[in-house]
Formats: structure tokens, sequence, C-alpha cells
């Protein structure tokens, strides 16, 4: 007998809620978006548009919790995550949450506890683990392709930083803590799952070093600044030339940091918001090579290996081509999306975990408090036993 459709809530069903949105309204497919909700009535309109005008929408959150819903896909700025995630699962909702999960680990905690105590399903938005070429290097790790992993290097060459994070609430601290955690939280879990381990001890120094500069600052609003498509300028180059960023600026803008992970390997991630192009490198290191990609998915993304004796040797001992993904983020957000559903519907096993995007957020936390203390090196308290028996099963 066929199932009928999950039913769907959007919190946040603009901008990347309108994607996961599409995604899965599937109707006499298993799912369908029957409820939206935003702050924006042009968003809702445009929701109405997509799905039908009958759906339910609002502005307020929890009023579009009271509707009859299996699931809910919560794509708001991130510090408004908490709140709405653990009224969410307090509901027993089934719960797609972007990442990351919350501004502090506390807030964390605090959703990892709701989902446990209402045993609703959980799932994260680390859509890298869907990337063809982080599938593909993941695979090559485990297969023993460089032997045992001992180190892990990331480079992170973020070209639209000026446009993505410095024009609205992300160029904050009390709306998005620092972008060590908003924009590396995807790369310290990929990190994490590449090494096998989790990160337990962080020293990090960075700064605002550029943007804290560029003059013509947008004037303060009520709240946090929203997005402004139409002030960005992609093509503009150097950044010191862009203007109409948020009024208050004060996240860093260039960062490292150095972790220690509980299995003794050691990883560093490297950030820069303002270079003339975009896109992140892995090095892995072990003990028969090291492997290493080049480019996010695009047309032309590789994956090399070198795992013989010699002096410079770009071409590496092996290649391997990316195929490009159908879809947005290199095919991620399709596959991502059909997991969740299928979770939300049959539950089972995912290739994201609420304990490994808890991990993430805790490291990215205490690396922002050691780059603002100078680099003094700081533990990362792992979750509760109970917590870590939890999710673990």
């Amino acid at each position: 007998m066929k199932k009928p459709d999950l039913l769907i809530g959007v919190i946040g069903s603009g901008g990347r809620g309108t994607i996961l949105g599409q995604l899965s309204h599937r109707p006499g497919r298993g799912s369908r978006v029957v409820a939206c909700c935003d702050v924006s009535p042009s968003t809702l309109e445009r929701n109405r548009a997509d799905y039908g005008a009958d759906i339910f929408t609002t502005s307020e959150f929890r009023e579009l919790l009271e509707r009859d819903l299996d699931a809910v896909i919560i794509a708001t700025p991130d510090f408004l995550h908490e709140d709405q995630a653990v009224a969410t699962l307090e509901k027993g909702l089934a719960l797609y949450l972007e990442k990351p999960m919350a501004l502090t680990l506390e807030g964390c905690d605090r959703i990892l506890r709701a989902a446990a105590k209402s045993r609703a399903r959980l799932y994260v938005g680390h859509n890298m683990r869907h990337m063809p070429f982080v599938k593909k290097m993941k695979a090559l790790i485990d297969d023993g392709a460089i032997g045992e992993v001992k180190a892990c290097w990331v480079r992170h060459f973020v070209g639209h930083g000026g446009d993505f994070y410095f024009r609205d609430w992300h160029a904050e601290r009390r709306y998005t803590t620092s972008l060590l955690l908003q924009k590396a939280a995807h790369d310290i879990d990929v990190v994490h799952w590449f090494c096998g381990g989790y990160s337990r001890l962080v020293n990090a120094l960075g700064g605002l070093t550029l943007f804290g500069d560029v003059p013509g600052r947008l004037p303060p609003e009520k709240g946090p600044h929203r997005l402004r498509p139409d002030d960005m300028r992609l093509n503009l180059f150097p950044p010191m030339r862009a203007r109409k960023l948020n009024h208050r600026i004060d996240v860093e803008d260039l960062s490292t940091v150095q972790m220690r992970l509980d299995n003794g390997v050691f990883a560093t991630y490297a950030q820069c918001m303002y270079t003339p192009d975009y896109w992140r490198n892995y090095t892995v290191i072990g003990t028969e090579g090291r492997i290493e990609n080049f480019g996010n998915g695009e047309p032309g993304t590789h994956v090399r290996i070198w795992n013989r004796r010699t002096n410079y040797k770009a071409q590496g001992d092996a290649a391997y081509k990316i195929p490009v993904g159908r879809g947005t983020h290199g095919g991620a957000d399709p596959m991502i999306m059909a997991e969740f559903l299928r979770f939300a519907t049959d539950g089972g096993k995912t290739a994201t975990s609420p304990l490994a995007a808890r991990e993430s957020v805790a490291t990215g936390c205490q690396a922002t408090a050691s780059l603002r203390a100078n680099g003094v090196p700081l533990k990362v308290p792992p979750p509760s036993a109970a917590i870590r028996k939890y999710f673990g099963a």
C-alpha cells in the first residue's frame, strides 16, 4: 500500500529555504510542502506560487508548528536555529536543520537533548558530505589509498567574502559568533570525517585585516541587516573597492586554526575572506601517501594521490576525474534532501550526523575563543556520555 505524502513545513522559506523546499515538494511521490514561514511577504507570495495557493503561510514559526505536519525544514539565519529547532523537536516532528546547529556549544547540546527526549528524528544539513569530490576522497581514504591518516590541511579561499558575509548579519559577532563557526563549520566537519576523529584541543590566530577599513557602510538598522543582492558586485576586485557593507563589522576576515583530534591526528584550517578566487582545498597525509583535491565540483575537478617517492610531481601518481553533479552545490543538495526525506519517513543510517554537527560547532566556538585570546590553546569539551550513546546508536 502506498504511503501518504510526508507533510512538510519550511521555516525560513526564502533563500536557502527556497532550494530545500522545492527539492522536497514532490506531491504524490512521497512528500509535499504544506506550510511556509518567513518574515518577507514577497517570499510568502512566491511560496504560494511554488507550492499552491492553499498552503498555510505565516511570519510566526510557532503558528506553523501548530499545523498538521510530519517534518520541518529550518533554513533561517544561524542565530534563530536554537529556539526554532528545540520547539520543533518538542513537537516530535522530524527536523532538517541547516548548519551550523547553533551559535554556541550550549545551544547545540540543548538541541540534542530535546531530540533525545522526544525521540524525534534530527538531521543537520552538512551537505558537503554529499559532494562528489568529498565522497571520492573519503572512499579512497577509507580504502587505505594513503595508509593511516596522520594530518589534514585545509585552505579556504573565500573570494566572495565581502559580498556574502560582510554585507549583512554575518558580519556581527552577536548574530554569527564568527566566520570560524559559520563558514568553517562545513570544513571542520569534513576534516573530522576524513580523519576519523573529533577535535579535542585547538588554538587559533587571526584578525579583521581588511574589511574593517572599507568605507561607505550601510546605515544602522533595527535588528540584523538582510542581504541586498542588488548591492553585490561579484566581479569587483580588489575588495577595498567594495561599498555598502554592514554598518558594524566585528568578525575576523583572516584566520588559522590548529586542531588535535582525539585519535592523535593533527589538522590545520586556514580561511581568507578576500581572495580573488573562491574554492577550498583539502590535503590529507597518511603513512603511505597523500591525497588532494583540485576544484570543488565544477567541470575539470579532480582528485590526485601521491604514493611513490618523488621530487616535484604536479600530476601525482594517480588521478580521478570527478563528474559534475546535477543540482545546486555540485549535486549535493538533491542528495541530502533525498536522504532526509527517506530518514524522516523510515529512519535508518545517514551520511550526516547530529553528533558530528555538534562537534564542528564546538571546535569552531573554541577556536574563536582561542583566536580572541591571542592563540591560547583550549580544550574542546566532548558531549555527555548519554548523548554520545543515544546518537551513536
